[in-house]
Order: C-alpha cells, then sequence, then structure tokens
C-alpha cells in the first residue's frame, strides 16, 4: 500500500484540491434562489484529486518506459525504481482517470452534458502530457496544460458545478490558482534542466534556458498576488490572500539566488505551501465577502 501511496505523490494533492476550494468560495452568494449545490462541489473536489493522481502515476508510467527518470533528483519514482511494475502502474492510472470520469459523469448529468467534452479534454491531457508517441509536456506545453486544467478548469468548473454558471470572478481566480500550479512545474522542471536536456526532453524550462526560468518563476508568484488584486474589485475581502505574501520571499531568493538541483526541493515544498496560504486566504475572503 505506502508503495501506491508513493506513486500518488500525495505532497501533489493540494494542488488539485486548493483551486477547488477557491472555485466554491466564489461561488458564495452568486446561487441566487437556489443557492450553491454542495453534493456537486464535494464531487468536483474528487474528478480534481481523482486527475492529479492519475497524472502522476501516468507520468511514472510514461517516463519510467521511456527511461527519462532514470537519473533523477526529485521525489522516488515507481518505475524507475522498480518498485512498481510499468503495467501495474498504467492500471493504476487508468484507475484514476475511471474515478475522475465517473464522478464528472455525476455532474454533467445533473447540468450539462457539455462538462463531458471537458472531462475527456482533461483525462486526454493528464494522459499525453507524458504519454503517447509525441508527449507535449516534452515540447514544452506542460505549464499550458497546468494552467488550464488545474487553474481555469478547476476553479471555473467548481463555481459552475456549484451553481451552473461561470461567473467573471471565478475566471480570474482560476488565473490565480494556474499562475501557481505553473510555479510548481516551473520549479520542477528548472530542478530537471540537466537531465531533461541529456534525454531530449524539451520541457518550457530547457528552452528558455536556467535564468530566464527563474525569472519565469518569480513573475508566477507576482502574477498569482496581481490577479487577486483585480479580484478585489468584485469582492474586497479576497485581500485575505495578501497575507501569504511573505512565503513568497524565501522561495523567490532562493530561485534568484542560483539555487540548483537538490536546492530545489525545498523550494518546491515552500512554493506548494504558498499555494496552500495564498488559497486558503483568498477562499475564506471570497465567502466572507460573497
Amino acid at each position: 500500500m505506502m508503495v501506491w501511496i508513493t506513486g500518488a505523490r500525495p505532497r501533489t494533492l493540494p494542488a488539485a484540491a486548493i483551486p477547488v476550494a477557491v472555485g466554491a468560495a466564489a461561488a458564495v452568494g452568486e446561487g441566487g434562489s437556489t443557492g450553491i449545490v454542495w453534493w456537486r462541489v464535494l464531487l468536483a473536489m474528487v474528478v480534481s484529486l481523482a486527475l492529479q493522481v492519475g497524472v502522476n502515476y501516468a507520468n511514472d508510467y510514461s517516463d519510467g518506459v521511456r527511461g527519462t527518470d532514470d537519473v533523477r533528483v526529485g521525489p522516488t519514482r515507481l518505475v524507475a525504481s522498480g518498485m512498481a511494475s510499468a503495467g501495474a502502474v498504467k492500471r493504476a492510472a487508468m484507475l484514476s482517470f475511471v474515478a475522475a470520469a465517473v464522478c464528472g459523469l455525476a455532474i454533467a448529468l445533473d447540468t450539462t452534458l457539455w462538462l463531458l467534452v471537458v472531462g475527456v479534454a482533461a483525462i486526454a491531457a493528464g494522459w499525453f502530457y507524458t504519454g503517447g508517441p509525441k508527449p507535449y509536456g516534452y515540447i514544452g506545453l506542460g505549464e499550458a496544460f497546468v494552467f488550464v486544467f488545474f487553474g481555469l478548469v478547476a476553479t471555473a468548473g467548481t463555481t459552475y458545478a456549484a451553481i451552473e454558471s461561470i461567473t467573471a470572478l471565478s475566471l480570474v481566480m482560476g488565473c490565480a490558482m494556474g499562475s501557481l500550479a505553473c510555479a510548481l512545474l516551473v520549479i520542477n522542471n528548472l530542478r530537471d534542466i540537466p537531465t531533461d536536456r541529456d534525454v531530449g526532453k524539451k520541457t518550457l524550462a530547457v528552452r528558455l534556458g536556467t535564468r530566464r526560468t527563474q525569472w519565469l518563476y518569480v513573475g508566477l508568484l507576482g502574477a498569482a498576488f496581481a490577479v487577486c488584486a483585480v479580484a478585489a474589485f468584485w469582492r474586497p475581502s479576497v485581500l485575505l490572500a495578501f497575507l501569504a505574501a511573505p512565503l513568497a520571499i524565501p522561495p523567490g531568493r532562493a530561485v534568484l539566488g542560483g539555487a540548483s538541483g537538490a536546492e530545489l526541493i525545498p523550494v518546491l515544498g515552500a512554493t506548494g505551501r504558498l499555494q496552500v496560504a495564498v488559497g486558503l486566504g483568498a477562499a475564506i475572503g471570497l465567502a466572507v465577502g460573497g
């Protein structure tokens, strides 16, 4: 069991949960006479978490069979380390995607079947990030996937599941959550530039180079706070998110200071904590102001 918990990479799950919480908070006060349908919000949370776990297993499988994880600085991968067979990890990914699909179907049947299109796109994007003959994560498009599906879709999609409406506020907050989710990926890819370059994995970090990737990371952190400031035009109390601003200073300083390799592992943890703090502050502010 511990093997599969390790493979699911539980430390990444807040990145999936926080946008859902923010999307639900953005729906507060917007539901009219019907209010928020909370069971659909709960299923949206399961969908997001299951997609994150599915993507983690899918990446483990695809990178493992390609050999791109043979030399790795970050968290242990099941296939590359021999802790689980490639087939078993692939099945775990498929089961996770099926769980997301079933919960998403329940939401779609109670709202609109157009959500099925979004769900299929999300699952396909999760698999082909590193899977298939031409994975788009290998050509520098990973950040686009993360911004769209773990930012905009997770946040605004949850608002839609809650009240059957996508609001401007939910889209704005989706941009904030997407920026922080991308920052996590950028740190991963910054850390892996040497090994990714050696195996021909042309992530955005490899394409940009070290220095520009460092500034991209800092820019994404700043963008998240800037977007929260824009959201304050709808609900000023969302500025509670700025209480987390001091948490952005140490990782930003470390990255611009040239941290590399294993030195970026604590930065990744700090970025995750920043995402949680900003998300919780924003969610509380949105809910109170709704």
